[in-house]
């Protein structure tokens, strides 16, 4: 895939931020790009299924048509569109809606086009399925996606932070554990398929009222190699050549594109051709550092700059930092697992979310890496435990050796005692 990039003004830091090194005046200028008349006049969808009337104990079937999709209300606005529920009339469910709201800027357009050839790519429980696309009698672009109840992850660890009774309750350590696996699972299966994400955040991350998880907003992602098997594939997400062609589009060295607060240090430095899994995995401990301290590593910085050299040069506070008020310290154990994933040199992070996944739940199985006291004692307990299972009638024997030796001990003593 191409980079586009996009000179973004006064981009937050937690936002994504696409933003070439030059100037703004040396932005790739915009191209206007018009939807066919076909399409355009092919836009309105009208319903297909027809309507059942009965006649007693007769049923009549009725042509019915009118306008498929019912627009409710905006769910959000993003940097290259926004985000609206529809009611789909043919299949009666309630649908999201994303559409390019700036057809003449050719950056934006590309990278629409690319998320929805990605996402097509990406058949997993843990990445949002896209239905159906389009263009609306405004000539606008869209795509139509399963509409995503509950909360993101950027909200629940804002009830965390706010110190939330229902919030702690429901959300204890393991089960953040178990959200960020789901995580990794859909994160994983993107990078056995190839591509990177290159924008995780708690903003992009959906917890469903079922604690389903879902990993949204592909429109940065990138795929940068292609498993065996796909070799005369054409890469995903990739535009028509024309389209290409038309906006001589080239990747600007030194550009920065994602969002600062979650970046990795090649990420930071605009590498592209650095950027891996390994990218990811970086981003991926940011987000779970944050889920579990509840803190940011990076918080009080300010500036683009600071927050762009701090990615790069500070290492995080990872057993010093302050803890949350409303929570106990986080498990030693993944304080470890941290320390490993927030490396600066790509080669000693995590190569690929797989790898995160297994090494977390090889934790969570009791499997913990001997690093400190506190893990020595934890392990030493599991293996304890452990032992219970896998040799339970010599553990009665021992306990009931020792309980005797205890009871002859005390017997002695009050014989002793009592003269």
């Amino acid at each position: 895939m191409t980079d586009t990039l996009r000179y973004v003004p006064n981009a937050s830091l937690d936002a994504t931020y696409i933003s070439p090194a030059s100037q703004p005046g040396n932005a790739p200028a915009p191209v206007a790009v018009t939807p066919s008349a076909a399409a355009t006049a092919a836009a309105r969808r009208s319903t297909v299924l027809p309507r059942v009337e009965w006649a007693g104990d007769k049923p009549n079937v009725v042509p019915f048509e009118r306008e498929r999709f019912e627009e409710l209300h905006r769910l959000g606005q993003g940097g290259m569109g926004e985000v609206v529920l529809l009611k789909d009339h043919d299949i009666e469910r309630m649908v999201a809606l994303k559409r390019l709201t700036d057809t003449n800027d050719v950056d934006r357009l590309l990278r629409f086009v690319e998320e929805i050839r990605t996402i097509g790519q990406l058949d997993h429980p843990n990445i949002v399925p896209v239905h159906d696309v389009g263009i609306d009698q405004q000539g606008r672009y869209y795509f139509v996606m399963k509409h995503l109840q509950g909360d993101t992850l950027e909200a629940i660890i804002h009830k965390l932070r706010q110190g939330d009774r229902a919030a702690h309750a429901r959300f204890s350590f393991p089960v953040r554990v178990q959200i960020f696996i789901g995580v990794l699972n859909a994160v994983a299966y993107a990078h056995r398929k190839g591509f990177i994400h290159r924008d995780l955040k708690p903003a992009n991350i959906m917890v469903g009222p079922y604690g389903e998880i879902t990993v949204m907003d592909w429109g940065l992602a990138r795929r940068v190699r292609t498993p065996a098997g796909e070799a005369g594939a054409a890469s995903a997400g990739s535009a028509p050549a024309s389209l290409r062609d038309a906006a001589s589009l080239q990747t600007q060295m030194g550009a920065v594109v994602g969002t600062p607060f979650y970046m990795s240090p090649e990420q930071a430095r605009g590498q592209h051709d650095a950027m891996d899994e390994r990218s990811d995995t970086y981003s991926l401990t940011v987000l779970f550092h944050e889920l579990l301290s509840l803190n940011h590593y990076l918080e009080g910085r300010e500036s683009l700059a600071e927050v762009l050299e701090a990615v790069q040069k500070t290492a995080p506070s990872i057993f010093t930092q302050n803890t949350s008020p409303h929570q106990p310290p986080v498990p030693s154990e993944l304080l470890w697992f941290l320390h490993k994933g927030f490396s600066k040199t790509p080669e000693k992070r995590f190569q690929s979310a797989d790898e995160m996944m297994l090494e977390l739940q090889g934790v969570m199985d009791g499997r913990i890496h001997v690093q400190c006291q506190r893990t020595l004692m934890k392990r030493g307990l599991h293996e304890v435990l452990r032992s219970v299972d896998k040799h339970p009638v010599l553990l009665t024997a021992l306990c009931t050796t020792a309980a005797a030796v205890v009871l002859a001990s005390l017997a002695h003593l009050l014989m002793v005692f009592f003269g």
